[in-house]
């Protein structure tokens, strides 16, 4: 459990860095038609406008911005469903559906309260690899100011209506998602799901209110 939280630390970290980024380059060939990279240059397009109005927008302005991008970049529901594992199946539908809203709005919320500045770094796409079965992993790097590069890579997935993200990797390694696990799956062995959602929720309305 130690090691989930000191993952989640350091992710949550490297969002805050994503928050100073400046420019969106395709360090390979060819990667500005790769659809899967596409995906990922514009939510970052996406994020340095908002960030550029950070301070005009204030937290709720800049989660009704990144929402929609978010929910277009991110697979939600299939983050929400492998973060929870095998005690999925067991949940009625009202109970995921409750685990994905409060999922999103905490993650959209996150990115709102991190994304709260702009000075001028870089975001470079690297290259995108093929992931078996049918998966694609885009491979980025945020160069600090001081030109440190710190590795961000996201694995993508087409469901037929586009490529989304389903994980996120920090330093090529450290799984968002195996993190997020082993956090949901001490809260729902406490307290079920109803826990997990209220944890969830929670989250979110701190995130929102600038705690």
């Amino acid at each position: 459990m130690m090691r989930a939280e000191f993952s989640r630390r350091r992710f949550i970290t490297s969002l805050a860095l994503m928050a100073s980024v400046g420019m969106t380059s395709f360090g390979a060939a060819g990667q500005a038609a790769n659809p899967a990279a596409k995906r990922i240059a514009t939510l970052y397009t996406a994020l340095i406008g908002t960030m550029q109005q950070a301070k005009q927008l204030g937290v709720k302005g800049r989660y009704d911005r990144l929402a929609p991008v978010l929910s277009a970049t991110y697979d939600i529901p299939s983050m929400a469903r492998i973060a929870v594992g095998r005690s999925w199946g067991t949940l009625n539908p009202a109970q995921q559906s409750a685990i994905v809203d409060a999922f999103s709005r905490m993650m959209v919320a996150n990115y709102a309260k991190q994304f709260d500045g702009f000075s001028g770094e870089r975001f470079e796409i690297l290259r995108t690899i093929d992931r078996a079965p049918a998966d694609k992993l885009v491979k980025t790097h945020l160069i600090q100011s001081n030109g440190k590069a710190v590795e961000l890579d996201y694995l993508m997935r087409n469901d037929g209506g586009g490529w989304k993200v389903v994980d996120v990797y920090l330093d090529g390694t450290i799984s968002e998602l195996a993190s997020r696990r082993a956090e949901f799956s001490s809260i729902l062995r406490s307290g079920g799901p109803d826990a997990l959602i209220s944890s969830l929720r929670r989250q979110g309305d701190k995130l929102l209110a600038g705690a």
